[in-house]
């Protein structure tokens, strides 16, 4: 097991350099690599359903004698099973669709063959880093992909090279950084205290000390899954090529900062609830925040950006009901990483089929595209009625376990959660619905006049969402039902 755990980090980066070094030929290289990695995660998950696996793999010999246990190694359990099936199995269909999207034929974005070595480059090593999050073992060594990760997204939301996506590149990078000294100020204490980079370390710090980790700890997340007040660079990150778009925001980057929190609060439960209560306020601002964005949008994927900032409130609100002491909100929150995945992934790759097509992502533009778009059309309602959590689709089981969390809790603040919750959801489902509406139904306006579906890979991998979007609950809830126990 060890073995295949190293090689789905190792293969992405090997695959990285094939591809740089294949430059225009290096496409279905890619593709082939992504999906040897995405069958090794499903395998690894499957083999282990449910248990927790370690290994030690090496260590740092000048810190021999200096930190007990060994730095380097691989952890698989139920919590890092879902973020490796959501950022390995969502990588593999993002360079799929990249196959045809990233092309000369991109009446929104052209992209000459000279450019095809350096996007896989930067985008297997962005999987690789995934990877790597999803099964570190300790704090140092998620610290380590968790910066690899900024580095790759600033390239890759920079990867055209104009003005507007290299001032994007670098907001991004700066105030993820900027979540990234945390982190590490996070890391150095812990280490300075316990002697120990270990999760479970956390439990053995001094109260006081204690909080203050914590607290570095959620600024960071705050950074990486930009919540307020560090929110503002992910709809600004939509210059870069759509695909890394619905990969960013379903699968990757954002999804690394939950990630820490959920790891650092189910790691001995040890969170002070005074931060847990801060922690779930700052995601309902959070959210609300995000939805009265939404009606001034109309660029459709920074709609879909601050969507995505609303519902990475969802999952940290449910880390904040674990911290609190509701077992069942956390559960909640790390499904929603999974559910919320899929279906956001699939709206994001129907803006970008758009995009392919039309050459516009403004929805004032738009109108019948039913017409010659049937499979798209009917992927986006797809996704949008899963993202908003309409039964039986994807989030509805993980909004349904968030509100049963909440009422846990007991008191006022169960049923406050609840309407809180539920206000958000319907006023999110009425207006994606009507942006839906004016894409797709109604009179077929000049932008939307096109003969078809984009190419068939980016066809496949749309079909193959609206699936998940129905599947994926029966996977990840049987998982987290195991955490915590």
């Amino acid at each position: 097991m060890t073995a295949v755990l190293l090689a789905m980090v190792v293969l992405p980066a090997l695959g990285a350099v094939l591809a740089f070094g294949l430059g225009r030929n290096s496409r279905w290289a890619a593709v082939s690599v992504a999906g040897l990695v995405a069958v090794l995660a499903v395998w690894s998950v499957a083999a282990g359903f449910g248990t927790t696996y370690r290994a030690a793999v090496g260590t740092l010999p000048w810190l021999a004698g200096a930190v007990d246990g060994p730095v380097f190694g691989v952890l698989l359990d139920p919590l890092g099973s879902i973020l490796l099936l959501v950022a390995t199995l969502i990588g593999f269909l993002t360079v799929l669709y990249s196959a045809a999207y990233m092309s000369d034929r991109n009446r929104d974005h052209a992209v000459g063959p000279s450019l095809q070595g350096s996007y896989y480059f930067r985008l297997l090593l962005f999987l690789a880093s995934m990877v790597g999050v999803a099964l570190a073992p300790n704090f140092l060594q998620l610290f380590l992909f968790w910066e690899l990760t900024t580095v790759c997204s600033w390239s890759l939301i920079a990867f055209y090279g104009n003005q507007k996506s290299l001032r994007a590149g670098f907001k991004a990078l700066l105030i993820t950084h900027v979540g990234g000294l945390f982190f590490l100020l996070a890391v150095l204490i812990l280490f300075v205290q316990t002697r120990s980079f270990e999760f479970d370390a956390l439990a053995r710090l001094p109260e006081s000390l204690r909080r203050l980790v914590f607290l570095f700890l959620m600024i960071a997340a705050w950074a990486k899954a930009a919540q307020v007040p560090f929110h503002t660079w992910l709809p600004d990150a939509m210059e870069a090529p759509t695909p890394i778009s619905a990969y960013l925001h379903a699968a990757a980057m954002v999804k690394a900062g939950v990630f820490l929190m959920a790891r650092a609060v189910s790691s001995g439960w040890a969170m002070p609830p005074r931060l847990g209560l801060l922690l779930g306020g700052m995601a309902l601002v959070t959210m609300f925040l995000a939805l009265s964005y939404y009606f001034v949008q109309d660029d459709l994927k920074r709609l879909l950006a601050y969507s995505t900032i609303a519902h990475l409130g969802y999952v940290l609100l449910g880390v904040a009901l674990g911290a609190l002491g509701s077992v069942t909100g956390f559960r909640a929150g790390v499904l929603h990483i999974a559910c919320h995945g899929f279906s956001k992934a699939t709206l994001f790759l129907c803006a970008g089929a758009i995009a392919y097509v039309t050459g516009t992502r403004s929805i004032s533009a738009l109108g019948g595209l039913a017409r010659s778009m049937p499979i798209t059309a009917v992927a986006f309602f797809v996704g949008l009625l899963a993202v908003t959590g309409v039964p039986p689709f994807a989030c509805f089981w993980s909004k349904f376990m968030l509100l049963a969390g909440a009422m846990k809790l007991g008191g006022i603040i169960g049923p406050v959660l609840v309407g809180l919750v539920l206000v958000e959801s319907l006023i999110s489902f009425g207006w994606m619905l009507r942006v839906g509406q004016k894409v797709f139904l109604g009179p077929v306006t000049q932008a939307a006049a096109v003969k078809s579906d984009p190419p068939w890979p980016m066809s496949v991998v749309l079909v193959v969402l609206m699936v998940a979007c129905l599947a994926i609950p029966a996977v990840a809830m049987p998982l987290v039902q195991m955490i915590g126990r």
